[in-house]
């Protein structure tokens, strides 16, 4: 029997075999423990991994983590907490994978974070969350960042521990760097006041017009408001907006004078009973992907919304 407590393990693989060896091999350990399971992949694996298991499923659920987990912002929350609040009642084993290739250069700081935070999130929990990364085709430095972002690696069969993790938010204030300037052409607007929050919204509309869908850019100005919701309540100071288009997306960058010191805002729903504090918990649901960079007397955060 198992020890109450969280395990976070790498899977290092090169080949397909080796992916399914580690990850069927894993589902099938868990549900033997009683474990409900969660197989949290990008879609060509999810194929891979629902053929394998055919048959297995009764206690495994399936989410294509391309979709659900486009904004790495959002698994910790969404995908993993939502799981194991579903399952209170017995230990989670789960196969999450948000780092796959095809991640932007963009993306990626945003998916070490949260590769990072989970240990903070899950610290004393009954979980265990197994991470693959393919060496044979992320970049190095990915890889690198597995070893410092998981206590446990799993490699060529072999679980072994890792002496080469680190602190998480030393991990994670490694990725708290400067974000690039929106472009020159962005349209910018300032804001200070509450008054102004229906101006804000108002020119995230416009930009958004015959950009995004009604749908989308209802999110995207959403997102917004509560961004410049956020600079209002909680900075002396105001804030300015920029949104400009990119291919297939909008993006939106608010910048103001706060400091967002906890690392863990916008990835923990705040107990039931407090009033407040799920602004950047609600920005991450809508967006598909968020990115930010904090210090003392200055915060940047940058949103996407992708067209659809």
């Amino acid at each position: 029997m198992r020890a109450s407590t969280f395990d976070h393990p790498a899977l290092l693989y090169r080949t397909s075999d080796e992916y399914l060896a580690g990850t069927t091999g894993f589902v099938r350990a868990a549900r033997a423990d009683g474990d409900r399971v969660l197989v949290a992949v990008p879609g060509d694996h999810l194929t891979l991994l629902r053929a394998a298991l055919a048959g297995e499923e009764a206690g495994v659920a399936f989410a294509d983590i391309s979709e659900s987990g486009r904004n790495p912002g959002r698994i910790i929350p969404s995908v993993l907490l939502q799981f194991a609040a579903e399952h209170a009642d017995t230990r989670v084993s789960i196969v999450g994978e948000p780092v796959w290739p095809g991640r932007s250069a963009l993306e990626y700081p945003a998916c070490a974070t949260h590769e990072a935070l989970i240990n903070v999130a899950f610290a004393g929990r009954d979980a265990t969350i197994l991470c693959p990364y393919d060496t044979s085709c992320l970049d190095a430095a990915m890889v690198d960042d597995a070893r410092r972002t998981h206590p446990v690696l799993i490699e060529h069969g072999n679980r072994m521990p890792n002496d080469r993790y680190e602190e998480p938010l030393r991990t994670a204030a490694r990725y708290n760097v400067p974000l690039p300037p929106p472009p020159d052409g962005a349209a910018t607007m300032p804001y200070a006041t509450g008054a102004d929050l229906a101006d804000v919204r108002a020119f995230v509309r416009r930009q958004s017009a015959g950009v995004l869908s009604a749908a989308r850019a209802a999110e995207l100005m959403l997102a917004a408001h509560e961004l410049a919701a956020n600079t209002i309540t909680h900075t002396g100071g105001g804030g300015r907006i920029a949104v400009w288009p990119e291919p297939g997306l909008m993006a939106c960058q608010v910048d103001d004078t706060g400091h967002l010191a906890d690392p863990m805002a916008g990835r923990v729903p705040p107990p039931a009973r407090q009033p407040s504090g799920r602004g950047l918990l609600l920005v991450n649901q809508l967006c598909d992907l968020v990115r930010l960079h904090t210090r003392p007397g200055a915060t940047s955060i940058r949103i996407h919304i992708l067209c659809g």
